[in-house]
């Protein structure tokens, strides 16, 4: 049986067996305006990026939409795929491992005020206030992803730009 290396929050490494790994689609959002970025703290000290994983009964734009107004309490609508990533993943309260097919997309604001009234149970466990960051300022930000989050926010930008 093959043997996967998987990755935690913060990066420690857990060896599995290939059959222990469930697949996890995951969509997430990128809002920009007025050359800020809204991301969701997460664990006091980080953020990400507004998302998670698309359930088996839904399109990945209704999975983005739902994630999205979980997090944020904010309509938005899918503009533009900005990139698809991968990510071997060992979830933090549990013994599950994912292989993640990680969706990000540039979004635009349609309605609604910031909350975190919609937050499951688990999310009401670590994460926070969605916050509207100044671009300039996120070289200088520690998030919680598997991704290089400052580049994808350049291409994101970039492709705002082409609109």
């Amino acid at each position: 049986m093959k043997e996967i290396v998987c990755r935690d929050i913060y990066g420690k490494e857990y060896k599995t067996n290939a059959s222990n790994i469930i697949f996890r689609p995951s969509v997430y959002g990128v809002l920009i305006e007025d050359n800020k970025i809204l991301l969701v703290r997460q664990f006091k000290d980080g953020f990400d990026f507004p998302g998670g994983g698309v359930e088996i009964d839904e399109t990945v734009e209704e999975a983005l939409k739902r994630e999205f107004w979980e997090e944020t309490g904010l309509q938005v609508e899918p503009v533009k795929i900005i990139d698809i990533k991968n990510s071997f993943f060992k979830f933090r309260y549990k013994e599950v491992f994912s292989n993640s097919i990680l969706m990000y997309y540039l979004c635009r604001k349609i309605s609604g005020e910031l909350s975190m009234d919609n937050f499951d149970e688990y999310e009401k466990e670590y994460a926070d206030m969605p916050e509207w960051i100044d671009i300039d300022k996120i070289g200088a930000i520690k998030f919680y992803n598997a991704i290089d989050s400052p580049t994808l926010i350049k291409k994101a930008l970039s492709l705002a730009k082409e609109k």
